[in-house]
């Protein structure tokens, strides 16, 4: 079953059809944003290179190199020294492939491991219609197959101790509900980009009820293990980063007509609601774990485009906490720091569920938790509320493609996904701001995007928003 919504299984890009085409080499690396004091850096080379989905782990235990994905395959960014390298190639593309099986095909990255230096991939082969399961060492580049997949099935998630991973499969013929087509609205789908039929395609497969089966599988002996059967969509499966044997997953569709956030462990037992809603039109969603595995974060609606919080549930002690924040301050996808003491956002255009009219930024966000002063009980929400800091003007960004923010391993950097010079390309933004630097080095980052994208973002706006 191949989903859009974290599939991390394309390696194309948001790219507008009319943009002209500029060569890397000659775009800026780095500047300072005049509208934010915070200095840019473009990490990537490679046109249509992306990041991963933002609660998909890319950085290797040390904490010194990123994984990322580009046409041309699996790449490794050292960080410190800023430099890159091509892991695993994607073979060539099938000779006139349709759209369908032109996605399937390549390689396609899975999660870097939270116990080796590997990187988790699949491959479709054409021939069989089946993938198969494989790692590849980031240092040496070894690349090892683990195990085959039955037909139908994916993969999507790999656990702490690496020794499992989690997928679905639709059981019988079931039906391709378009998550993937190609929209004649003159972009290009792919990697992190939303369809432009997502809106439609979210109701059918939710309606269709397909009896789908999700599973665990031993990657070092290939058994298989049915943790539910289900005709609800299931999707969305993301493994703990510190508990092997924990699996959060959610109900997909339409936010206000599913009772989205579940967990279940890899027995098959303690299947739970996360989060379960007390309001008509109440919504949570984009679900992440914090980095140390303790809490389970997501962004709240209460209700659907109205009030904005980034709410956590705390596994061991129960305690539910919601920084509030203001229309727009919402983003997309938010991610954080192992400590807690930074958010960060990725803004969203005004298609989006907020409306915000002015919410194109990646935000920085300093929590502060309110005093309580009355009565207070165990199972009450504990409040808190965002301060935002600006840290790039994405206003030339087409936000089809969605720019999935996430922390560098010092804290120091925003590691985020943008087309806005036409391609897309990895970037980063110091958390810190610059200090003296040069005036030949500020420049308005959509001024300067434009020069090279001239393209105006604005009219797909209507267009680009994902059903929540």
């Amino acid at each position: 079953m191949y989903r859009f919504a974290r599939n991390l299984l394309a390696a194309f890009t948001l790219t507008a059809v009319i943009a002209p085409f500029v060569l890397a080499e000659n775009l800026p690396t780095t500047w300072v944003d005049k509208d934010t004091g915070h200095r840019v850096f473009r990490l990537t080379n490679e046109p249509g290179s992306s990041g991963f989905y933002f609660n998909v782990n890319a950085y290797t235990p040390d904490g010194k190199e990123m994984v990322y994905n580009a046409p041309d395959g699996i790449h490794v960014f050292d960080l410190a020294t800023r430099t890159s390298k091509l892991l695993v190639p994607n073979p060539p593309r099938p000779a006139n492939a349709d759209g369908a099986s032109a996605f399937r095909s390549g390689v396609h990255a899975i999660v870097v491991g939270k116990k080796t230096p590997s990187v988790f991939f699949s491959k479709f082969d054409p021939a069989t219609k089946t993938s198969s399961v494989y790692s590849a060492n980031v240092y040496t580049g070894a690349i090892k197959k683990l195990v085959a997949l039955p037909p139908r099935a994916s993969v999507v998630t790999v656990n702490a101790d690496e020794t499992l991973a989690a997928g679905t499969y639709i059981e019988g013929k079931g039906e391709d509900y378009g998550e993937h087509r190609v929209n004649p609205s003159g972009v290009k789908p792919g990697f992190l980009v939303q369809p432009q039929n997502k809106g439609e395609m979210m109701e059918r497969r939710l309606a269709a009820h397909l009896p789908l089966v999700l599973f665990t599988i031993n990657l070092q002996t290939g058994k298989m293990t049915t943790l539910l059967h289900s005709t609800d969509w299931i999707n969305h499966l993301l493994f703990s980063p510190s508990d092997p044997t924990l699996l959060m997953y959610c109900h997909e569709g339409p936010w206000q007509k599913v009772d989205r956030i579940w967990m279940i462990h890899t027995d098959g037992t303690h299947n739970t609601l996360i989060h379960k809603r007390t309001m008509a039109m109440e919504i949570a969603g984009h679900e992440f774990w914090g980095l140390d595995g303790q809490t389970i974060w997501y962004d709240w609606q209460y209700p659907k485009g109205e009030d904005f919080f980034l709410a956590g549930y705390n596994l061991e002690t129960h305690k539910r906490t919601a920084f509030h924040m203001q229309r727009n301050e919402w983003s997309i996808h938010f991610n954080l720091t192992k400590d807690l003491d930074l958010f960060t956002g990725d803004g969203g255009d005004p298609g989006q569920v907020a409306k915000a009219p002015d919410g194109e930024w990646i935000e920085l966000f300093h929590p502060q938790m309110l005093k309580v002063d009355g009565i207070n009980e165990p199972d009450f929400w504990q409040p808190g509320v965002f301060h935002a800091e600006h840290l790039v003007n994405m206003s030339h960004h087409n936000y089809r493609l969605e720019p999935n923010v996430r922390f560098s391993p010092d804290k120091k950097m925003v590691i985020f996904t943008s087309n806005m010079f036409g391609d897309s390309y990895v970037f980063g933004v110091e958390v810190a701001k610059a200090v003296n630097p040069l005036a030949s080095e500020i420049h308005s980052t959509p001024r300067l995007a434009k020069k090279f994208n001239p393209v105006d973002p604005t009219p797909l706006h209507a267009s680009s928003a994902a059903p929540r």
